[in-house]
């Protein structure tokens, strides 16, 4: 059974048909790329799986549950995180209290009231800074980070709750080739307990990283396959690497 499955989503604005029966399997621990020329559908179908928009037509079902008209917040209490492309750290905040504030997103009012959290979650948010390779920079404030270590802290505080599937939408936008090939690496390990679904124009970096890829082009699904095979597909190199 596939732990996150969509058939039939399609999702129109007004005149725009922006996703035309699409559809997307994703196994337990898997890396799967979304790619596609500009205009393609791939946020649209991102929104569409994380509930930030409900599909005018089709289903999702999340580890075997009908997940297509829950909040994103019902889905993230069901097992799913997502980062968009925009950075949404709190920059006034350190490092570490901004991962301590999503790990605290999980625990019970009462814990918060009575301050239980704190002590008890120390450990765990040296670990995701130090697994970021951010701990050096526990104590100081977001806004002094590196763009590309911002959106590392980012995938930290999204991965605070260990969810089942992770959902990143261009997380390499406006990196340098070393910050791009650093995600890279400290994204591998999360596949030992947490599947992926990624956005990424960069073609070399989502490659290297990921298990399958799905084509989108015009809002319908091109192909879906491996990476060797999506590479062999003649009908993607017409109609989307000429393009990129």
């Amino acid at each position: 059974m596939p732990l996150l499955e969509a058939v039939g989503i399609s999702k129109v604005f007004g005149k725009l048909t922006a996703l035309d029966n699409a559809a997307l399997t994703v196994d337990e621990k898997e890396f799967h790329g979304l790619i596609g020329p500009n205009g393609s559908g791939k946020s649209t179908l991102m929104k569409c799986l994380a509930g930030a928009e409900v599909p005018t037509q089709g289903k999702v079902s999340f580890a075997n549950t009908d997940i297509t008209t829950f909040t994103p917040t019902e889905r993230a209490r069901a097992g799913m995180s997502l980062k968009f492309q925009i950075t949404s750290v709190l920059p006034t905040l350190t490092l570490y209290d901004n991962i301590l504030l999503a790990l605290q997103a999980q625990s019970s009012l009462l814990d918060l009231v009575f301050s239980r959290t704190r002590g008890r979650q120390h450990e765990q948010v040296m670990t995701m800074l130090a697994q970021f390779r951010l701990v050096d920079r526990a104590f100081d404030a977001a806004a002094a980070l590196s763009h590309g270590q911002q959106q590392w802290l980012e995938i930290a505080m999204a991965l605070a709750g260990r969810p089942r599937l992770l959902l990143l939408d261009e997380p390499t936008g406006g990196m340098s080739l070393e910050e791009r090939r650093v995600t890279g690496e400290l994204l591998q390990p999360i596949k030992q307990h947490c599947s992926l679904i990624i956005v990424e124009h960069d073609l070399d970096f989502i490659r290297d990283i990921c298990d399958r890829l799905t084509v989108l082009d015009q809002g319908r699904i091109l192909a879906s396959g491996t990476v060797a095979q999506i590479q062999a597909n003649a009908h993607v190199q017409e109609i989307y690497l000429r393009r990129a």
